[in-house]
């Protein structure tokens, strides 16, 4: 069973390989600029065109600045809109995977309780659903990997916070645990005996 993986700010060392400089570097280069003041699109044009890292590199470095300056909080997207994502690959056929999301009764298996309403639903290609009534939304996404092997993506937006997010986050990682041990038939008989534990006599 997978386990959560902890997001880690890439090394001085790698940054500077890339782009020249580290990232006390970029930052106090930022600051001079002004960019305190200056939306996410901005920061990223500014280094892109002003420092020609390209356009990823303007990206990766205009984010952390966001957060090191207190411009842009945990899961928080360049729109001011909070969301959560999570993802899974497993070595199912693509139908399978979709209608394990869109068939109610066997969502019900991995994701009881959930007060999901699929609004639009391309089969094996993507579903957009209300969460809690409407008060949130889902995308989720399916891209097919391989010979037997898809992948289903997660994307929970209009959430409420940066609090929200990580308790979300949480939440589809642990989900998608389940969804991996229901739909993997070598791991289906450990999911029944978690289900239905026996009591000793």
């Amino acid at each position: 069973m997978k386990k959560p993986r902890t997001q880690k700010q890439m090394s001085d060392e790698a940054v500077k390989e890339r782009t020249g400089k580290v990232w006390a570097e970029w930052f106090d280069i930022l600051d001079r600029a002004g960019a305190r003041k200056w939306r996410h699109q901005e920061i990223s044009a500014y280094l892109t065109d002003e420092h020609k890292v390209g356009p990823w590199w303007g990206q990766m470095i205009a984010v952390p600045y966001e957060h090191a300056r207190g411009l842009r909080e945990k899961f928080q997207k360049c729109s001011g809109e909070f969301a959560a994502s999570g993802s899974r690959t497993l070595n199912v056929p693509m139908a399978k995977l979709y209608g394990a999301w869109t068939n109610e009764k066997l969502r019900g298996r991995w994701l009881p309780n959930a007060k999901i309403e699929i609004t639009t639903a391309t089969r094996n290609k993507s579903l957009r659903a209300k969460w809690d009534d409407g008060k949130s939304r889902l995308s989720v996404n399916f891209y097919t990997k391989g010979a037997g092997k898809c992948q289903a993506a997660v994307d929970h937006m209009k959430l409420a916070n940066s609090k929200e997010c990580a308790k979300m986050k949480t939440y589809w990682f642990e989900a998608l645990n389940r969804l991996e041990t229901y739909l993997l038939p070598t791991s289906l008989a450990s999911f029944e005996i978690s289900k239905n534990p026996r009591r000793d006599r």
